[in-house]
């Protein structure tokens, strides 16, 4: 009796398997009283496949595998005794040119450490999961959308490192959990998103050349230590986003280009199935064998691993066939356009089905162009993602950002575009590893001015950022004023807490945060006018910004007054809309974050005084980059 059913091959056929990674690759199993394991891969235009492994000495004939019913699906299986796990293996390819291919298996659970390209045998049932009460409350009645989330971006090769190691110092899945659990909620963030865990054989691309999407990285340990890592995620109350990389693959031998001697993952005409600038293979998403891997991959990081998220790179390259290609590169669509209508409708299908089978997972969209309705429903013709990246904030934001103070009047309109839009999408507010890479700078290193300006303007900045309406992400680093670009090679620079003004930075993000949490009005209403109003968008002379935050009940409201240049305002009024006393809760000349004022009022009450359109306001000694945070 085979493992993988004609049924399975009619659902794996028509691309709705949803437990597809349950019966392709390696998985336990019996014939008759005799136990074994069962190897299963998809090779249609194979003309043989044998299984080699340590298991029979790596002999290229000794374990034949058979084309499983119906023949046309192309899947192949034998069953085989006396394997173990933690074995090696692959599949050799004979093609229909005779050309043998040594193959990692597409669905393995586990890799061989790189430079080794093998798959490994590996079981993923028997963890003892604690994280009952996270994965209860994850499905309570509130929407998404309408609780707190700051993102902790995080590369774990590069957090921290043990120094001196020949295994190039990473900590392992389990290291990493218990420090970073620990820090990441005693910062404030809502949710950690984790990069490079789909297995990927070079460390420069970071994890998004992915040869292994249903396998962890071996880097830092084994699968079940990836899942020791979650749960202590969630037991502290941290949800967990993956990045994950449908949009191509490398062209690495054992991995999925011409997998059976032919394109069967990615488009066969290379205009669709290449992209120029990257040197990758492009998803067949119109192939629904192709669409069914994805899908499988999505589904067993929700179910095996208990992921609550998944970061979707580079979106924009699914839906245009002609994104980043010259004419000539690219095939329109049947009706003479640029959009890929196969990954539209792969989009459709995979945001639906993830966000109505698994109630409070999050499909997140790293689009990065005005495609339309990526977070509408699929009813009104969207995507249904659950959240897009709102890319075009970032470059507004840091353009205005790294300009001299003197230049910042001309360009006030970069820090208020976003707000004309807000109501488009479900945003989240990013700033991205690819922010701090390639010569662009570290945050620090961005602002303008004297050292002791650089350290204002980033306090100026992440304020304005976390008062504005939008989720937030931020990535490792920044939130402590990291002076040097990330790499991959190396560790943060941790020791730059032992420096006062990197300590400041830190003790101001995490208070950010705590009021960030603490008040809904930060985030229950973040696609609504109802939740943001401007008190001054348009003091662009002085470049300083007032808005409200406020949430359903309208009784715990947040004014944020940010100044963006070296100028002092020993009386400066700000327009409030109602006459109730405003308690001041963050106040960037505190000691404690480097100022100068420790005597500064706690509580201001609103005079019958107009300003800024408002009945009421109040008179605030405002200091050069200063942020004053009240609730009232």
């Amino acid at each position: 009796m085979s493992h993988f059913t004609e049924f399975d091959a009619y659902l794996f056929g028509q691309g709705n398997h949803y437990d597809i990674f349950r019966k392709l690759g390696v998985h336990k199993g019996r014939q008759g009283k005799t136990e074994g394991v069962y190897f299963d891969v998809w090779a249609p235009h194979a003309a043989e496949v044998y299984v080699i492994g340590e298991f029979n000495g790596w002999d290229e004939t000794a374990s034949p595998m058979r084309r499983v019913k119906p023949d046309a699906i192309g899947v192949f299986e034998t069953f085989l005794t006396g394997v173990k796990e933690g074995q090696l293996y692959k599949f050799m390819i004979i093609t229909k040119n005779g050309d043998r291919l040594y193959k990692a298996d597409p669905y393995a659970s586990y890799a061989e450490l790189r430079p080794g390209t093998a798959s490994r045998i590996y079981f993923t049932d028997g963890f003892k999961w604690s994280d009952s009460t996270w994965m209860h409350n994850r499905e309570d009645e509130t929407p998404f959308y309408e609780k707190p989330m700051a993102i902790y971006e995080v590369h774990p090769g590069s957090w921290k490192r043990h120094p001196g190691r020949i295994d190039d110092g990473f900590y392992t899945y389990k290291e990493f959990a218990d420090d970073l659990a620990k820090y990441v909620s005693e910062m404030g963030f809502t949710h950690v998103e984790l990069m490079g865990i789909a297995e990927y054989p070079f460390d420069g691309s970071w994890g998004y050349q992915v040869t292994g999407y249903y396998a962890p990285t071996s880097r830092y340990g084994e699968p079940k230590d990836f899942m020791y890592l979650v749960n202590a995620l969630h037991k502290k109350n941290i949800g967990v986003i993956l990045d994950w990389v449908p949009a191509h693959f490398p062209r690495d031998a054992h991995g999925l280009a011409d997998f059976d001697g032919e394109a069967l993952y990615e488009y066969a005409d290379p205009r669709k199935g290449e992209h120029p600038d990257w040197g990758t293979k492009i998803f067949d998403t119109g192939r629904n064998e192709v669409k069914n891997f994805l899908i499988g991959s999505a589904l067993n990081w929700i179910e095996t691993y208990h992921i609550d998220g998944l970061r979707v790179d580079a979106v924009a390259s699914m839906l245009y066939l002609d994104y980043g290609k010259q004419d000539g590169q690219w095939v329109a669509n049947k009706y003479g356009g640029n959009e890929n209508l196969d990954s539209i409708a792969f989009f459709k299908h995979i945001n639906s089905l993830i966000t109505g089978r698994y109630k409070g997972v999050l499909m997140i969209a790293e689009e990065s162009t005005a495609w339309p309705d990526v977070t509408k429903s699929v009813d009104d013709n969207g995507l249904n993602f659950s959240y897009k990246w709102n890319m075009g904030w970032m470059h507004d934001f840091l353009d205005y950002m790294k300009l001299d103070p003197y230049f910042r009047k001309d360009n006030h309109n970069r820090m208020t575009f976003a707000m004309s839009y807000n109501e488009a999408e479900r945003y989240i507010l990013v700033i991205s590893h690819d922010e701090v890479v390639h010569l662009k700078c570290s945050m620090l290193n961005k602002m303008p001015g004297y050292e002791v300006d650089k350290y204002k303007n980033l306090k100026a900045g992440y304020a304005f950022m976390m008062g504005h309406a939008g989720k937030k992400l931020l990535f490792m680093g920044q939130e402590f004023a990291q002076l040097r670009e990330w790499s991959e090679e190396r560790e943060l620079d941790w020791y730059l807490l032992d420096e006062e003004p990197h300590q400041h930075i830190q003790d101001w993000l995490k208070d950010l945060l705590k009021i960030y949490n603490t008040y809904p009005a930060m985030y229950e209403l973040d696609c609504d006018w109802k939740g943001f109003q401007w008190i001054n968008a348009n003091d662009n002379y002085r470049s300083i910004f007032s808005f409200v935050r406020s949430d359903r009940t309208g009784e715990k409201n947040l004014l944020f007054v940010c100044n963006f240049t070296p100028m002092e305002y020993p009386d400066y009024r700000v327009g409030v809309p109602e006459k109730k006393t405003l308690k001041l809760l963050m106040n960037s000349e505190d000691p404690k974050y480097g100022g100068q004022d420790s005597k500064r009022k706690k509580s201001y009450t609103p005079e019958k005084s107009e300003c800024d359109g408002q009945p009421y306001s109040i008179a605030y000694p405002l200091p050069a980059y200063g942020v004053a945070v009240f609730t009232y």
